[in-house]
């Protein structure tokens, strides 16, 4: 493809690396008691994001400097590897437990969740589909269905572990990708109509679900199971005021709130850091949306345009869902906020999918 290359979003890469830096204070702040005690290492966690951080950022150094059109070429490859890992962790012995989902594959704190790979594969999928389909998108039977039956197919596998929280920022995400192809309004009415029914059915089909919607909406009315986590989230919140109680000042963090480390570190931050604090990474949240937004906007094909589509939409909406979970909104989903939370898939697939970011941005038009 003979595109002339021009220099990086530098504005992404310094919002991007700016991110990571407050993730890895937080996480130090949030996680250093729970560690003291249960590791005898205050640093435990500390360390091992620093090492999921290192090597992200090299690997978003390094997929920013290989053609984004590279994944078209890989897509079918890449959905089939990460199909394969579905299976394999949920076998037992392969598949590792934790907290009652089999998600993980690998040994002690080391190992990979292939439900968050699986998330940029199909992006990148799905985005060679939209791209080589265009003249069917307005056929449902044609253009909608495949990718959908394809997608929800990874879905029912993810809810196999199960993994609610992730499959649907995968499914929110690819919606919006067809969605911006072209795809006609009804067939989304009527795709809502179905969303909502299989996503009853889903809750219905689990005590624990019906528990954390019914926990969402008054969490006061069983303060110490299923609405323990908001309350708690909330009393953190609250305290923190316009500046915050002080970096490592948190008094939740002392085993009130559970792994504060994870999909509540948002909750820290705002008591630690205040309003100020949260609305700070909020910007810098949105500052990833609009330069996405902008790159997607100025790729030079539509390949390009739905490949950044899809990665913004899938950092947008999972930060939505997380700080809506952390300040009440919504309901308890188990969603981490990027480059703030715990965790190495997560951390990794996220930087890895801005250096595609990035790749794009040296031949947008903008």
């Amino acid at each position: 493809m003979p595109l002339k290359k021009s220099t990086p979003d530098f504005i992404l890469i310094i919002v991007t690396l700016t991110l990571l830096a407050v993730g890895l204070i937080m996480v130090y702040s949030a996680s250093a008691v729970w560690a003291d005690y249960k590791f005898d290492d205050s640093f435990f966690f500390a360390k091992r994001q620093l090492l999921f951080a290192a090597v992200g950022v090299f690997a978003m150094f390094f997929i920013m400097n290989v053609e984004y059109w590279t994944w078209k070429s890989w897509a079918k490859v890449l959905i089939i590897i990460c199909f394969v890992l579905l299976v394999l962790v949920l076998i037992p012995g392969i598949g590792v437990l934790r907290n009652g989902s089999r998600s993980w594959i690998g040994v002690g704190a080391f190992s990979i969740q292939p439900s968050e790979f699986m998330k940029l594969a199909m992006i990148a999928f799905l985005a060679k589909y939209l791209s080589e389909n265009q003249r069917y998108i307005t056929s449902f039977r044609k253009g909608v269905l495949p990718p959908l039956l394809l997608v929800f197919t990874a879905f029912g596998m993810i809810m196999l572990q199960p993994d609610l929280g992730t499959g649907t920022v995968m499914v929110g995400t690819c919606v919006v990708m067809i969605f911006i192809s072209g795809a006609r309004v009804m067939h989304f009415a009527w795709m809502g109509i179905a969303g909502l029914a299989g996503f009853a059915a889903l809750v219905l089909s689990a005590p624990y679900r019906i528990k954390r919607i019914t926990s969402f909406l008054d969490p006061w009315e069983d303060p110490l199971n299923s609405g323990f986590q908001i309350i708690q989230s909330l009393y953190a919140i609250g305290p923190g005021g316009l500046f915050g109680l002080g970096l490592g000042e948190s008094r939740q963090k002392f085993f009130y709130l559970p792994e504060p480390q994870n999909d509540f570190i948002f909750a820290i931050l705002a008591e630690e850091l205040g309003f100020i604090g949260g609305t700070f990474v909020l910007l810098l949240f949105s500052l990833v949306l609009w330069r996405g937004i902008r790159i997607a906007l100025g790729a030079p094909d539509l390949f390009g345009s739905f490949l950044a589509v899809g990665i913004v939409s899938m950092i947008a909406i999972q930060v939505m869902i997380n700080v809506g979970v952390v300040t009440g909104m919504m309901p308890v989903t188990g969603i981490t906020l990027p480059f703030l939370s715990y965790g190495g898939s997560s951390l990794t697939l996220m930087l890895l999918a801005v250096g595609v970011l990035l790749n794009i941005s040296r031949y947008s038009r903008n």
